[in-house]
């Protein structure tokens, strides 16, 4: 089965991520087959994706961010600020995070040492916390999504409250994907210093 681990986005996000998706295509004036807006449903802040894994190991693979989700405290994290990927013309266009991005980063290196130490390959490439908006097919709307996201840097979208972690299956269908919930896990570790009992598991 397709995995990934990944920060959930709570209803007040999805609805001011669902709006600006909105305010982009009309600025833009992109036609419908030109880009390929990702369901607010979907959204994720996508901490690894694993790919293919068989079904043995993810009772493991479940342990490991379980294990991880407890050394650290849940934190807020800013949304702001939209961008792409891509040179000229935008591939991918995404709103990224500032105020508590350290603390992803911290989370996410965890995970992927901890992952690593039991086999699992480590990503080549730095991680770069991010909310995918769209995928874009035609460069022509690229192009002019790419220009107006200089009207964005500045943009804040909300604060997310982070305070647990998932592993979720990804089932592709002709419809688009469809996640599953295999595990979800706290952020343990209370300001305090006391940890909290797990709830998660799969």
């Amino acid at each position: 089965m397709r995995v990934f681990i990944a920060i959930d986005i709570d209803e007040k996000i999805k609805k001011a991520l669902s709006s600006l998706q909105k305010q982009l295509a009309v600025q833009a004036d992109i036609e419908k087959p030109d880009v390929k807006w990702v369901k607010v449903d979907n959204i994720h802040l996508t901490l690894k994706f694993l790919g293919e894994v068989k079904a043995e190991k993810i009772a493991d693979l479940c342990n490991i961010v379980a294990e991880a989700a407890q050394k650290h405290k849940s934190f807020e994290l800013g949304i702001e600020s939209v961008g792409y990927f891509g040179n000229r013309s935008a591939r991918i266009l995404w709103v990224g995070t500032r105020d508590g991005s350290d603390n992803v980063s911290e989370l996410q290196e965890d995970i992927e040492q901890q992952l690593s130490l039991a086999g699992w390959p480590k990503e080549n490439r730095k991680f770069s916390g991010h909310l995918t908006l769209c995928r874009v097919k035609s460069p022509k709307a690229g192009r002019r999504l790419a220009k107006i996201t200089d009207d964005y840097k500045d943009f804040k979208l909300g604060i997310l409250p982070v305070y647990s972690v998932s592993v979720y299956q990804s089932e592709l269908t002709g419809k688009g994907p469809v996640y599953t919930v295999l595990g979800r896990y706290k952020l343990e570790k209370s300001e305090n210093g006391k940890d909290k009992k797990n709830t998660g598991g799969i």
